[in-house]
């Protein structure tokens, strides 16, 4: 595996970012069509190639070394159950299939072709309780049960309180 793995390390050490603003689901990604643009000419520079088998209901990612045949593999289950909005089963097989080629193949390649999000979440605001302390300032105020439920966090059995308080 010693010429895989250095193949793979030089590949890894040209490969850049690859990302487009294809749009997802609240997210943006690199097109699989986008991704094979950039890496084939770099795999055949480093002596790699892969291939994407169907298995079954899996997708086999195949990473080789040309001249040693040397090569890893992974495999991953393609879920069958999954219902899209106005696809048929098999738009959304080939949706599915799609989706794990280009995942499985960033994934066997170390390569980066998504925003990455998972430290940027946005920070959850947390409302303030309201409860039946707040009642006399809310009522000055002449606050409806909507304006308090955009400020405050309230309860069912506080909310009917409130309610009972200001009539």
């Amino acid at each position: 595996m010693k010429n895989l793995f250095k193949a793979l390390a030089n590949f890894n050490e040209e490969v850049p970012t690859i990302h487009e603003d294809t749009k997802g689901y609240n997210y943006t990604y690199a097109n699989l069509n986008t991704i094979f643009k950039v890496i084939k000419p770099l795999l055949k520079t480093h002596g790699l190639g892969f291939t994407q088998l169907l298995n079954g209901k899996n997708l086999k990612t195949i990473i080789f070394h040309i001249d040693s045949g040397e090569f890893l593999e992974s495999e991953v289950e393609i879920p069958q159950d999954v219902k899209l909005a106005s696809m048929n089963t098999f738009q959304v097989m080939g949706s599915a299939i799609t989706y794990y080629r280009r995942y499985s193949l960033s994934a066997a390649l170390g390569l980066i072709t998504d925003k990455d999000i998972d430290a940027k979440g946005e920070e959850v605001k947390t409302l303030p309780v309201f409860t039946s302390a707040n009642f006399e300032k809310a009522k000055k105020a002449n606050a409806t049960i909507e304006m308090i439920k955009k400020n405050y966090t309230i309860s069912p059995a506080i909310e009917k309180e409130y309610l009972t308080f200001i009539k």
